[in-house]
């Protein structure tokens, strides 16, 4: 088989996994265990299934061969990895208060910030999508022992595995479970006010576009989990916590940003106002 018609029947395979774990997740709601388990094996079949496809090609060039462990292989392993990850978070999920559950979520992401900090140099090659060291990375046998490499190399199939394909697949699993452990440690603080109270004992006396211009400028300064969530969510935290509803806060932001004169109004009043206190506190 030559390779292009290879790399269509794979992107055919992806097509066809991703619509099979699609059917699971609209026949099984919430977070079920054997959900978990049935993506597992629709996955690995696919995997499986890919793999004894492989042996029938041969890769004419060295840039196919970087192609499939590069871009393709990744998003079938990828897959496998997330879901596997997804059971194991899930079962072993304290039955505790949201403090406890919440600190859990949180120590799950730290392991995906380990992650980046012992593979940091090729998780920066990725990112900024390098192409020079592919050959070392993704054409197999070509193991260069002064870089990085995963300690359990030489229990895959040498056929089926490149030297850093696995890691590829890891980053875009780790990248879906970021997403899914920020929106869980989310839904664990909104619900924390839903259990104990109507609403939250602290109500925003200020102005509306003042709220925005502080959170907006927060949100530019990554202050809110390293940057990595949405305006939006943080403006549906903010809003439940205090007790108060902004609206079309998109156009909000629109109108501060063309106003002719301080724009940062709200921001400079606040900075005059702290340094006018700290100067009369100290006469």
């Amino acid at each position: 088989m030559n390779a292009k018609l290879f790399f269509r029947r794979a992107e055919k395979m992806y097509s066809d996994l991703l619509a099979a774990l699609e059917e699971i997740e609209v026949s099984h709601k919430g977070e079920d265990p054997e959900k978990y388990e049935r993506f597992l094996m629709e996955t690995d079949q696919a995997i499986c299934t890919l793999k004894a496809l492989m042996t029938t090609v041969n890769f004419c060039s060295v840039a196919d061969e970087v192609y499939f462990f590069k871009e393709l292989k990744p998003l079938f392993v990828s897959q496998f990895i997330y879901y596997s990850k997804l059971l194991s978070i899930e079962v072993a999920r304290p039955n505790a208060g949201q403090y406890i559950l919440k600190g859990y979520y949180e120590y799950e992401l730290q392991h995906l910030k380990n992650f980046v900090d012992e593979y940091g140099e090729f998780y920066e090659y990725y990112r900024r999508k390098a192409t020079y060291l592919d050959e070392k990375y993704f054409v197999r046998n070509q193991f260069d022992f002064k870089m990085s490499i995963d300690v359990n190399l030489y229990n895959y199939d040498r056929d089926f595995t490149t030297s850093h394909d696995h890691f590829i697949a890891q980053i875009i699993a780790n990248d879906r479970l970021e997403k899914y452990l920020l929106q869980s440690i989310y839904h664990i603080d909104g619900y924390f006010f839903e259990k104990f109270s109507d609403k939250s004992p602290l109500t925003w006396s200020g102005s509306k576009s003042g709220l925005i211009e502080l959170l907006y400028a927060l949100h530019v300064m990554r202050c809110f989990n390293g940057g990595n969530i949405d305006f939006s969510e943080t403006v549906k935290f903010v809003e439940k916590s205090f007790n108060i509803e902004l609206g079309n806060f998109y156009k909000t932001l629109h109108e501060i940003k063309n106003r002719k004169t301080g724009r940062t109004k709200f921001l400079q009043a606040l900075h005059d106002g702290l340094n006018q206190y700290f100067e009369n506190g100290d006469e």
